[in-house]
């Protein structure tokens, strides 16, 4: 089974539009689907349009939980990795920048024995990526690139939504960054458990503007670089 991570603030108008999505991908290998989805304290009706969903599709395997004060996607995730129970874990955000269909991409690596943990670069390949802030790409390669320097991978794309762990292999780990710190500590850790097998793949990029709902900011980039710093240098 594989145990899809979706942490959802403020995303009444789209969650349906990506469940949609997650509901019609077919996985290879016949793996089932089990869907946890934590609302960080939405502010909108985020809450109703995800139960109007699941009592719409009686069918799908959804599990939801809410936290009582907003505490950052970072948490979220904490949550919802916490209550996997699919052999295979992969995160993925509420809004519509990343598609499902992709989700066999990042599993044949792992479901052929090649791979432990398997990354989807928006750097890479020929699918398509929206065209939109030149600085936040830089700034991507940039904290990509210091990552690589702390943990020795030659990963084209740290700040990745799309990463698929063995679900065991994540939740033995101990992650405290309760915002968007999530990647650069996520990556150094795992880069640490002795013979990890970890792959990258191309995938495709759906980008949103500000004004269509992307939450992401400089101070966000700030705080990754102290991140990368803090964990590359295994401070605790």
């Amino acid at each position: 089974m594989l145990s899809i991570i979706i942490p959802a603030y403020n995303e009444e108008r789209t969650i349906h539009l990506i469940l949609d999505k997650v509901r019609d991908v077919v996985l290879v290998g016949d793996l089932k689907k089990e869907i946890i989805i934590v609302n960080d304290c939405s502010s909108d009706d985020t809450a109703g349009a995800v139960q109007r969903y699941a009592d719409a599709n009686p069918g799908l395997n959804i599990q939801y939980f809410a936290h009582e004060v907003n505490k950052g996607k970072g948490a979220a995730l904490h949550t919802g990795i916490a209550r996997a129970t699919g052999e295979y874990l992969i995160i993925q955000d509420a809004d519509l920048e990343y598609d499902p269909e992709e989700y066999n991409d990042l599993l044949k690596p792992i479901l052929a024995g090649f791979a432990d943990v398997v990354y989807g670069s928006r750097f890479q390949g020929s699918k398509p990526h929206r065209i939109l802030f030149y600085w936040h790409t830089i700034g991507n390669k940039f904290l990509t690139t210091l990552s690589n320097m702390f943990t020795n991978l030659n990963l084209t794309d740290m700040e990745t939504c799309y990463k698929l762990f063995r679900t065991e292999m994540i939740q033995g780990l101990n992650l405290t960054e309760k915002r968007f710190g999530f990647e650069p500590e996520v990556t150094a850790k795992i880069s640490r458990i002795k013979n990890v097998r970890i792959y990258e793949v191309g995938i495709s990029y759906y980008g949103r503007t500000y004004e269509e709902g992307k939450k992401i900011g400089w101070r966000d980039g700030v705080r990754a670089i102290y991140c990368i710093l803090k964990f590359g240098l295994g401070i605790k």
